[in-house]
């Protein structure tokens, strides 16, 4: 299906549904009606709540960063442009409001092994005590952005390649090899716990 544009251009979306869905809310907000922006802020909040989560790996300041994408969502609608998918400007506002949050707090160490992980593993590899999810956030949390957000777009939020490009305004071929190359470091990562995950 085909969306026209307020310019009257002509594009295809790879869900024109919800597409359709997102543009008639935002038409709705940009009118003064503040329901259509909770209906929008409802309809997407667990999506930017999850990305927020797997890229800080902080649930700490999930809600405070996802109160702040949104706000500034709110402030900036009136310049979306109904070019791209709303998710589209969604995930890059989000994601540069975690960078925002990095930068300010200084949290280097978020891309560091966690030591607890470390310490297991001179332990015992074998401890049924050892928490499986804590060990792939943590791996996951160790990748570079530009790893890190197409694999949790691709294995967490089941996008296809084509949205992930779309979302990152990169190549899909890029998309693809970025994804391959996140799995192939969290396998090394996670090498030593490889029976456990069995």
């Amino acid at each position: 299906m085909q969306i026209q544009n307020d310019n009257g251009t002509i594009s295809d979306s790879p869900n024109s549904v919800e597409a359709d869905e997102d543009f008639e809310l935002i038409r709705l907000v940009n009118e003064g009606n503040e329901k259509a922006f909770a209906n929008l802020m409802g309809k997407h909040k667990e999506k930017v709540r999850n990305l927020i989560f797997l890229t800080l790996g902080d649930a700490e300041f999930v809600d405070d960063i996802s109160q702040d994408v949104f706000i500034s969502i709110y402030h900036k609608l009136g310049e979306f442009r109904f070019e791209s998918k709303f998710t589209t400007w969604l995930y890059r506002i989000t994601v540069n409001k975690c960078r925002d949050y990095l930068r300010k707090k200084r949290v280097r160490s978020i891309f560091i092994p966690i030591k607890e992980a470390d310490t297991s593993r001179h332990v015992s590899t074998h401890s049924e005590n050892i928490d499986i999810p804590s060990l792939v956030r943590g791996a996951i949390q160790k990748l570079p952005d530009k790893l890190k957000v197409p694999l949790v777009l691709r294995d967490i939020d089941g996008l296809s390649y084509k949205e992930i490009a779309d979302k990152l305004e990169c190549e899909v071929g890029t998309v693809k090899s970025r994804i391959f190359r996140a799995r192939e470091s969290l396998k090394i990562i996670l090498e030593p716990y490889q029976k456990e995950m069995q």
